[in-house]
């Protein structure tokens, strides 16, 4: 059955999620408050970077199933579905920040006839579903019928649009079995686990999975540091903890920490959810105060590697918070450089995709697309981001280019033996620091 849906917000989820729902067959209108954004889109420019995005949005426009407005009324009142997608950051005292959430709610709810069902998929708080009904209820005509439903998003930057077609589970949390059956039903032609479950659990799902996540990178980064103490190697330790099915490989992969849109938001959320109740998450304390420590201790090392950073040229390779994305929100590149800058250094920094959106946070900061541009005359490179585009730099070129021999690698991209071979002094997270002459 094909649907008439309007997703609100065209953001990461939205967008991604709207062009994948026209790209099942369904009739989707994205609707977005910023009017040069909607502009742009109604252009097929899409403001964000994500593999594959630009050719499904221009492909599902000339069929008709996709369309961009900023009118949220006329959306829908012509949509029988609707998204909510919009943002919900994290306030400065921790609490989710509903103000987007409540905006779009009464706008749209005196505007809502017939019957409705509200799709809940931005990241909220616990009992958003609960409250979003009855707000929206006592503001909608008597004769509308409303219906929330809960359906968490699980997409990752870089890949999302294969995680929308490929993924887990679906999550659906509903109050009303014909509504909740109805949003299953506009998933039919992915081949999943469908859980359906109450409102309450399919909200609290979201930020557990990322909690949980987060829990395990923060784990490995500080097995890193006893690695480096005893004298072990991380890689090894975290392929035989993966190697047990009750573990898994994923997400043991250490390095300077999460960033991006979800991690931080969601694990700092989840902490505040649980002192609203009166409960101190303890565990969730400390993986959020392990992240932020994982980007000091890199600086540290980088100082202790180099010495006096005093005008010292440093080449930071990628920014965003992680691979094929622009996304810079929490990523680790910007604290480091920051902190490096404090203590004297000259950046240079290189970014296929977020270069451009890095020159309105960074001050002082000489930017590159070209990465052999940022290497040039740096008395060492610094890896933050691992860009493919930096695995197949041409190292013998790189070695000559630069000062010093000098790689410090904050994602573990190499073997530490191969790098050395290479001439260089390679130092990276939870692995023994290797220079050309420990290896002859």
């Amino acid at each position: 059955m094909v649907e008439r849906i309007a997703v609100i917000g065209t953001g990461y989820v939205g967008l991604v999620s709207g062009t994948c729902f026209a790209e099942m067959g369904h009739q989707v209108v994205c609707v977005d408050r910023d009017e040069n954004k909607i502009v742009r889109l109604q252009q097929a420019d899409i403001p964000i970077y994500e593999p594959g995005l630009q050719e499904l949005v221009a492909a599902n426009m000339q069929s008709g199933h996709l369309s961009f407005t900023s009118n949220l009324v006329e959306a829908v009142k012509v949509s029988d579905i609707i998204i909510i997608a919009v943002g919900t950051p994290t306030l400065d005292n921790g609490d989710v920040d509903m103000s987007q959430v409540r905006s779009v709610i009464a706008g749209m709810a005196p505007h809502l006839t017939a019957t409705k069902i509200i799709v809940m998929k931005s990241t909220v708080p616990v009992g958003t579903g609960r409250w979003v009904e009855k707000q929206t209820r006592e503001l909608a005509p008597q004769h509308a019928h409303i219906h929330v439903v809960s359906n968490p998003e699980f997409l990752r930057e870089g890949s999302a649009i294969h995680d929308t077609f490929h993924p887990d589970r679906i999550v659906i949390g509903s109050e009303h079995a014909e509504s909740g059956a109805r949003i299953a039903a506009i998933h039919a032609p992915i081949r999943t686990e469908l859980l359906m479950t109450d409102r309450e659990s399919a909200e609290l799902i979201k930020y557990a999975s990322n909690a949980f996540l987060a829990a395990k990178i923060s784990f490995i980064n500080e097995m890193a540091h006893v690695c480096e103490k005893v004298g072990a190697d991380v890689g090894f330790v975290a392929k035989g903890m993966g190697l047990d099915r009750r573990i898994g490989p994923h997400f043991l992969n250490a390095g300077i920490g999460y960033g991006g849109s979800c991690f931080p938001k969601d694990t700092r959320a989840q902490l505040k959810i649980a002192q609203n109740v009166d409960y101190d998450f303890k565990i969730l304390r400390s993986v959020i105060e392990v992240n932020q420590l994982q980007r000091e201790r890199f600086v540290n090392k980088i100082h202790r590697t180099l010495g006096d950073l005093e005008g010292k040229r440093i080449a930071v390779m990628g920014l965003a918070f992680k691979p094929n994305t622009d996304d810079l929100r929490d990523a680790p590149a910007l604290d480091i450089i920051a902190a490096l800058q404090k203590l004297g250094a000259n950046i240079s920094a290189y970014d296929p995709a977020a270069a451009v959106h890095a020159s309105k946070l960074l001050t002082n900061v000489s930017l590159h697309i070209n990465p052999y541009d940022a290497l040039q005359n740096a008395d060492a490179m610094v890896i933050a981001t691992e860009w493919e585009a930096i695995r197949q730099l041409n190292y013998n070129l790189v070695r000559s280019m630069i000062k010093q021999p000098v790689i410090i690698d904050g994602r573990n991209m190499f073997e530490p033996k191969e790098m050395s071979k290479l001439g260089f002094t390679y130092i990276s997270i939870g692995r023994t620091a290797l220079s050309l002459e420990m290896v002859i």
